[in-house]
C-alpha cells in the first residue's frame, strides 16, 4: 500500500515510516519540520516540507498521488505548553485536522484515515484499565484539542462518507531496533529518555510525586514501544479498507498493564548495572495516579499484539539510540 504520513519526521511518525518500509509499503512524508527532524526520514522517501494549514499544497499532494492510507502524526503534544498557549494547540491539532478532512473531501480521496490520538482525552479516569467508551473529561488544552479532532473526524465520516480510525495510545517509548532513529524532543518531558540521560550523565533525576495511592507512591503508566505502535497503525489502515464509507472507530493502544516511575528507574538500573541518582519533587498539576489501557479491542479488531513492549526491550533500544546519537539528530 501507499501511505501519506503527515508528521512523518517526528518521533512516532518516523518510526511508522521505517516500519512501513520494512513491511513492503511505500510512503510520502508531509511535515513542516517545526518539531520533526529531516534526518529521521529515510533518504529514499519523498519529503514534502509544508504545513498542514497550507491548503493548496495539501490538496496538490492528494491530487498528484494515490494513497491507500493517510496517517496524522502532526499534533503538538506538550501538556504544559498547551496550558500556556491553548490557541496554538487548537490551531495545529484542531484546525489542522479540519484542513486535512476538507482536502480529502475536495480531492475525493478514498484513503482510510488513521488518526494518532491519546489517552489524555480521558482526563483523570475513574477506574483502570481504561476502555474505549469510558467518559471523556480531558483536563488540558492538549487533551481537549485531540478530542475535538476526534469529533471532527467522526462527523466528517458520517457526513461525507470518509473512513477513519482514531488510535488512542498511552506512553510511547523506545527506539527503532536499528538504533538509527529514536526520541529527540526539545524539551524532553518523557520519563524513560530522562532516566537514561541521568544514568549516562550522572545528573540527578526528578521524580514528580511519591505520595500517590499506588504500590510505591509514584505514578503508574502504560508504556508501549514505538515500533509496536507503528505496526498497529499499519494494521488499522488495512482494517479501514474493509469498512463501508462513513465508518469511524476508536481503539486504545496499550499493553494492558502499568509500571510505576520507580519501577522504570529500577529497570534502567538493571539494564545498565548502575545506580541512578534521583530525588522526589512536587506532583505536577493534573497528574493522575494510574493510567493504563484495556487492549482487548485492539486485539480483537486489529489482531494487535505487543512484540517489543517488555521493559528490557524498551530500555535497551532507547539506550542504543542515546549512545549512538548522544546529541540526538543534531
Amino acid at each position: 500500500m501507499r501511505f501519506l504520513v503527515i508528521g512523518g519526521a517526528g518521533y512516532i511518525g518516523s518510526h511508522f515510516v521505517w516500519e512501513a518500509l520494512r513491511q513492503g509499503h511505500s510512503c510520502v512524508v508531509y511535515d513542516n519540520l517545526s518539531r520533526g527532524h529531516r534526518a529521521s526520514v529515510p533518504r529514499e522517501v519523498k519529503l514534502i516540507q509544508a504545513d498542514l494549514l497550507d491548503k493548496e499544497t495539501l490538496r496538490a499532494t492528494l491530487r498528484e498521488d494515490h494513497f491507500d492510507g493517510i496517517f496524522h502524526f502532526a499534533a503538538f503534544a506538550l501538556v504544559g505548553e498547551s496550558v500556556q498557549e491553548p490557541d496554538l494547540y487548537y490551531e495545529n491539532n484542531g484546525e489542522g485536522v479540519r484542513c486535512l478532512l476538507n482536502a480529502m473531501r475536495a480531492e475525493k480521496s478514498t484513503a482510510g484515515l488513521v488518526f494518532s490520538s491519546t489517552c489524555a482525552i480521558f482526563g483523570t479516569p475513574n477506574k483502570v484499565p481504561m476502555v474505549e467508551h469510558d467518559p471523556k473529561l480531558p483536563i488540558s488544552p492538549y487533551g481537549r484539542s485531540k478530542l475535538v479532532a476526534e469529533w471532527l473526524i467522526e462527523d466528517a465520516c458520517r457526513a461525507y462518507g470518509l473512513r477513519a480510525m482514531a488510535l488512542r495510545y498511552f506512553n510511547a517509548c523506545g527506539a527503532d531496533p536499528s538504533g538509527e532513529i529514536g526520541e529527540d524532543h526539545q524539551p524532553e518531558t518523557h520519563l524513560i529518555p530522562n532516566v537514561i540521560s541521568s544514568a549516562l550523565s550522572g545528573k540527578e533525576l526528578s521524580i514528580f510525586g511519591n505520595d500517590f495511592p499506588t504500590r510505591d507512591g509514584t505514578c503508574v503508566r502504560d508504556y508501549i514501544h514505538v515500533s509496536d505502535l507503528a505496526d498497529a497503525h499499519i494494521k488499522a489502515a488495512q482494517h479501514i479498507l474493509s469498512l463501508k464509507p462513513g465508518a469511524f472507530d476508536v481503539v486504545n493502544l496499550g499493553t494492558g498493564r502499568g509500571y510505576s516511575n520507580l519501577e522504570i528507574v529500577q529497570a534502567v538500573e538493571r539494564v545498565l548495572g548502575r545506580k541512578i541518582p534521583y530525588k522526589f519533587a512536587d506532583r505536577r498539576p493534573g497528574d493522575p495516579a494510574e493510567l493504563y489501557a484495556d487492549n482487548t479491542k485492539a486485539k480483537q479488531v486489529l489482531g494487535f499484539t505487543s512484540r517489543h513492549s517488555d521493559l528490557e526491550t524498551i530500555i535497551s533500544t532507547a539506550l542504543a539510540w542515546h549512545r549512538k546519537h548522544p546529541k540526538g539528530f543534531a
